[in-house]
């Protein structure tokens, strides 16, 4: 799973199947700015489920 590059802020998602969760490292101008974790369940994270969190961060920063 790659990076998804939003009006120049790039999420990338790395995830654990042995301990169901992961995390959203999200850059502007290659700065890192945080990490915003989840969870999941089954062999790997559902890109939709990740084009979901990347939303909702979208709209609750207004990028």
């Amino acid at each position: 799973m790659g990076a998804i590059e939003r009006n120049g802020y790039r999420f990338e998602p790395e995830y654990s199947v042995i301990e169901q969760n992961g995390a959203i490292h999200v850059y502007n101008k290659g700065q890192f700015v945080e990490e915003v974790k989840f969870s999941f369940s089954g062999k790997y994270p559902e890109l939709n489920q990740i084009e979901q969190l990347i939303n909702e961060y979208c709209e609750q920063y207004g990028i």
